[in-house]
């Protein structure tokens, strides 16, 4: 697992609606340190840091960021003509 990964995933779940202003921005500094695709580790891994809440929009970035995971299935299946384009 990428370091970028592991110090979020270390950080634990995201902060819900009372964080401070200072606690989102570092988390969201975090998720866009993290280089796409993930890997499918790296996925597992980051699920585990969804919080009770949307975090204002932070979980929304940290979804995207896992779904490259599954675009990265996509497209070797693609090209490895398991299933067509669409």
């Amino acid at each position: 697992m990428r370091p970028e990964v592991q110090t979020f995933v270390a950080d634990g779940p995201l902060p819900d609606w009372d964080a401070n202003e200072e606690a989102i921005d570092r988390r969201v500094g975090q998720l866009d340190a993290i280089p796409t695709p993930v890997t499918g580790e790296e996925a597992r891994a980051l699920v585990s840091c969804f919080g009770p809440d949307d975090c204002y929009g932070v979980a929304w970035t940290l979804l995207h960021l896992i779904e490259t995971w599954h675009q990265r299935l996509y497209d070797r299946a693609v090209n490895g003509g398991l299933v067509p384009r669409t």
